[in-house]
């Protein structure tokens, strides 16, 4: 009987680690916006030739990055789990809410599942998506054997961020795979592009204006202006790829731009303790709905 209970019990504890903590309203939004972006982006590049259209193949791959996120969620979790307990005693592993067992469980149903996905697209597929979910543990192993990554937080960025990299080379070579749309060289500045979008989020929630060594803050290093002139260059440096890959056509994804300009305007103007986060999360998501929209637009133009 007590087994029966555990059985039922897991899946809600995981649910409400999910909701918790991966905020699915914002993360699948992002993760499927982040696929659709990418694969229309790379289309609209391709020519008159290519055909690319959503199809089940996109849907396993968005499925896959949203899983893939929720994977590098669960073993940041473990990973800062020391940390954790000493700044932050309300997360689910330190409550007990969730088990570091019960979390491995999760991964290795998730790398199941991305697997037998992706084998329904191509082998390709598969070994990049299994190298992103293995680049993220193998982070863990990093950390341990030199544990100054871990704590010098631009040095850790430059080793963790090549799993959201890793995800967006995935998502093109699996389109390319596909035959659906001709590469280039032009898929070096669209990748740039997205991590761009991406990285000027990163810096917007970890810049405020307290002073906190141990809180692991851009801010600590830069200084709070310093963080947040990085956060808008990188705003900027995501537009402007746009508009050199698209011409006018890229103007539609710039106007964006209003996003990290107002977060600027609330951090650094007006002061606000972290005016940044919430505008950089609303340009992340609004630019890559825009550039899903606006290569649409230029494929049904054609």
């Amino acid at each position: 009987m007590s087994d029966v209970l555990t059985a039922t019990r897991v899946p809600a504890r995981l649910g409400r680690f999910v909701l918790r903590m991966f905020r699915p309203q914002i993360y699948v939004t992002y993760g499927v916006l982040w696929t659709l972006a990418l694969e229309g982006s790379a289309e609209a590049l391709s020519g008159p030739s290519s055909h690319w259209t959503p199809s089940g193949a996109t849907a396993v791959r968005a499925v896959s990055v949203v899983l893939a996120l929720l994977f590098a969620r669960m073993v940041d979790e473990q990973k800062d789990l020391e940390y954790d307990r000493r700044h932050n005693p309300d997360r689910p592993l330190v409550t007990g809410a969730i088990t570091v067992a019960e979390l491995r469980g999760a991964m290795a149903l998730i790398t199941v599942v991305v697997v037998v996905l992706n084998a329904l697209v191509s082998a390709l597929s598969v070994l990049l998506i299994l190298l992103a979910l293995g680049y993220t543990l193998f982070l863990v192993a990093l950390e341990r054997w030199s544990p100054r990554i871990g704590e010098a937080l631009i040095a850790n960025l430059l080793v963790s961020y090549p799993v959201q990299l890793l995800l967006s080379v995935y998502l093109y070579v699996s389109l390319l795979t596909g035959d659906a749309i001709d590469g280039d060289g032009r898929a070096v500045p669209l990748l740039a592009m997205f991590a761009c979008a991406f990285l000027q989020f990163e810096f917007a929630r970890k810049t405020e204006w307290r002073r906190d060594p141990e809180a692991r803050l851009y801010s600590e290093v830069l200084g709070p202006r310093g963080s947040a002139a990085v956060c808008l260059a990188l705003a900027v440096g995501a537009v402007a790829l746009g508009l050199l890959l698209f011409g006018t056509r890229g103007l539609l994804p710039a106007l964006s731009i209003v996003f990290p300009a107002l977060g600027a305007w609330r951090f650094l103007v007006r002061r606000q303790p972290s005016g940044l986060m919430l505008p950089a999360m609303g340009f992340v998501l609004f630019f890559n709905l825009l550039c899903f929209y606006g290569s649409t637009a230029i494929a049904i133009g054609r």
